[in-house]
């Protein structure tokens, strides 16, 4: 009989009997992660945990985690999702203290929800992200005006570097909200809602457009955290994207 080829499975793997959600936060340094970064130390995480991760099935298995909406390289995030499928149930709590234990700091989880069947999926409760942005160095009025000065054009296209050239992104069209206000120290801070869009508008996007419309060149590099994610309501608000499996945890 001839042997099983490299990364065959000898049995196959346990079928996927639970998923459960996951918000996590990027803080810190660990904010210049890239996306695939923090799926291998998400992956290492749950190997170390022993968390009863499902794998995928074929010749190079791999554990069932699903990403929606990462935050871009630079930014850091205390909204950011994960949904990972396990081969039984495992304490919402439980898992939240093996995982958070296994990743590295900087990498921390928020909460641990477990998925409601045919709730949907979870991209389909996200359409929308709430940034604040912090300028150092920037006055409060300066940063105010250039808002001004975006809100009243009638459309603002930035051109954003990609592997195959400058791509256009229509920042108008995104933006749900903008506003300003300052820290005790001064620091102008700049806060926004924005949908997520294809291409997705990200801070440094509505910058540049603060740039076009008023000359906005903050001599100090800016430092966008991201707040949230949701769907948006007809308020513009954002939705919390595990409240409606939170809310089924609670009726079991």
């Amino acid at each position: 009989m001839a042997g099983l080829r490299r990364g065959a499975a000898a049995h196959p793997a346990p079928p996927t009997t639970a998923r459960v959600r996951v918000r996590f936060a990027k803080r810190g340094r660990l904010r210049f992660l890239s996306h695939r970064d923090v799926a291998r130390a998400f992956e290492r995480a749950v190997r170390r945990a022993g968390v009863p991760v499902s794998y995928s099935h074929g010749f190079s298995p791999h554990p069932r985690l699903s990403w929606v909406g990462a935050a871009p390289t630079g930014a850091a995030s205390e909204a950011e999702y994960v949904e990972i499928g396990l081969t039984h149930e495992m304490a919402p709590h439980e898992l939240a203290a093996a995982l958070d234990g296994a990743l590295p700091a900087g990498l921390d989880i928020v909460d641990v929800v477990p998925v409601v069947p045919g709730g949907g999926s979870l991209a389909d409760r996200i359409d929308g992200s709430s940034w604040r942005v912090e300028l150092p160095g920037v006055p409060p009025a300066e940063l105010a005006a250039a808002v001004q000065a975006l809100l009243a054009a009638e459309a603002v296209t930035v051109q954003r570097d990609g592997k195959n050239g400058p791509r256009p992104v229509d920042v108008s069209a995104a933006l749900v909200d903008l506003r300003v206000r300052s820290e005790p120290d001064g620091c102008a801070i700049l806060e926004m809602v924005v949908r997520q869009a294809i291409p997705a508008v990200r801070p440094d996007d509505v910058l540049g457009a603060l740039g076009v419309v008023a000359g906005l060149r903050p001599g100090v590099p800016a430092k966008a955290t991201r707040m949230a994610q949701g769907l948006l309501d007809d308020r513009g608000r954002l939705v919390d994207p595990l409240e409606l499996d939170r809310a089924a945890a609670r009726q079991g």
